[in-house]
């Protein structure tokens, strides 16, 4: 009977030298790839048909076939190679500073997308999806703008009472959704939407009041110029543009990656994410782990907005300050898989696409919407597994190989 039970074993575990090459293929990191891949052959087949170039080539194509086929390459190579110098390495510049500004310009648009992203990421841990970013992020500009322009002090101090403030205001701005929806059961996504409302005119009516945070002598609503000394310093000299927020949002990373994996805290989050009626079961409570969640988050999108008045537009903000980057932060959080390290990846792509699609825009006449497109390509792709798996014949993830489940059969038979 023995000798029977080890053949069985030896059947089964015999193809398990392909399990790794499974694995890789059957994993999400691959799919990703192959969704940003996928994503950008088609923003080249629009870059193509878009080209007047190519276009043109077209009217003569049984003529000259080869011409239209150069023309495409000329258009689509030529794009890409703008997007890599506008945000990667300009290898055209005159000096070596100016060859690697393109990487700090992506660093920079990359940290607010990072710290908000954080924020999307963690409330869908906890089974919550937060889309009030947006307001979250203008709520911690408001509380920390009042801390900048009203408190004077050394960098030292003055820098971190305006991030301590802005990571408040956005903590109450989303602990009220958390609060909400544990006490009353409302959904979170209307709240969001509200709240989204209510802060974006709440801000609009403090900078177009005088006294509060309108700039003295004028009547326009924005505000006065960031304080030096509530402005992340440069981590280089000029022309180089990354400053010390990205730093903050790479300690931001490494907090929610500390909070979700490692702590107790994280723990009952994950648990209520999964199974929130389980997680009530096993003794959690899971209205308060919303709201604790709900807060950070929003807190991480105050640190976003923070980010964007201390860092970006340091000479006067008006009520679109957050420039789109609470719902971009959706997109960075899909993208990342909820992970913090991969929201920090995928914050510095989407960071690269956008420094990238002004040279594209300059150098190439080519519209930057067309990024945006290869962007939402991106989300759709992610978002829709099988397709991937469907077009470049994946595996399922989860799925034993082929040579397991013949061997399987084997040892049933």
């Amino acid at each position: 009977m023995s000798e029977v039970t080890e053949k069985k074993q030896e059947v089964v575990e015999a193809p398990r030298q392909n399990t790794v090459i499974h694995d890789i293929l059957s994993g999400s990191a691959l799919r990703a790839v192959l969704a940003i891949v996928l994503a950008m052959l088609i923003g080249g087949v629009l870059i193509a048909a878009t080209s007047p170039g190519v276009q043109s080539a077209l009217g003569y194509f049984f003529q000259r076939p080869g011409d239209t086929f150069a023309a495409i390459w000329d258009a689509v190579s030529g794009a890409y190679a703008a997007l890599f110098r506008g945000a990667v390495y300009n290898y055209n510049a005159p000096n070596f500073l100016r060859a690697i500004k393109p990487i700090t310009d992506t660093l920079n648009f990359a940290t607010p997308l990072i710290a908000a992203g954080l924020g999307v990421a963690l409330a869908f841990r906890v089974g919550l999806f937060n889309i009030g970013g947006r307001g979250q992020m203008l709520m911690g500009v408001a509380a920390a703008s009042v801390v900048a322009f009203t408190v004077q002090a050394p960098i030292f101090i003055h820098l971190p009472l305006t991030i301590i403030a802005g990571l408040l205001g956005g903590m109450i701005w989303g602990g009220l959704v958390g609060f909400l929806k544990a006490k009353t059961g409302a959904h979170e996504v209307i709240l969001t939407i509200m709240l989204n409302f209510i802060a974006y005119y709440f801000i609009s009516w403090l900078l177009a009041t005088p006294g509060l945070l309108q700039r003295p002598g004028g009547s326009q609503p924005i505000s006065p110029p960031t304080p030096e000394s509530a402005r992340f310093p440069l981590l280089f000299s000029a022309p180089l543009t990354v400053n010390a927020g990205f730093l903050v949002s790479v300690l931001a990373v490494v907090f929610v990656w500390w909070l979700i994996e490692r702590s107790s805290l994280g723990f009952r989050m994950r648990a209520v994410g999964e199974n929130p009626n389980a997680a009530r079961a096993s003794g959690v409570n899971v209205g308060r782990t919303m709201v604790y969640a709900m807060g950070i988050a929003g807190a991480l999108a105050g640190l976003a907005g923070v980010n964007q008045m201390s860092g970006t537009i340091t000479s006067g903000f008006e009520a679109g300050i957050d420039a789109g980057i609470g719902f971009d932060a959706i997109t960075v959080a899909l993208l990342g898989r909820s992970r913090a390290w991969g929201v920090l990846w995928a914050g510095i792509l989407f960071g690269a696409l956008k420094a990238g699609s002004f040279t594209m825009q300059t150098s190439q006449d080519i519209p930057i919407d067309i990024v945006l497109v290869v962007q939402a390509l991106i989300v759709l792709f992610i978002a829709a597994p099988p397709l991937i798996r469907a077009i470049f014949f994946l595996p399922k993830e989860g799925a034993a190989p082929r040579p397991a489940r013949r061997a399987k059969k084997e040892v049933a038979a």
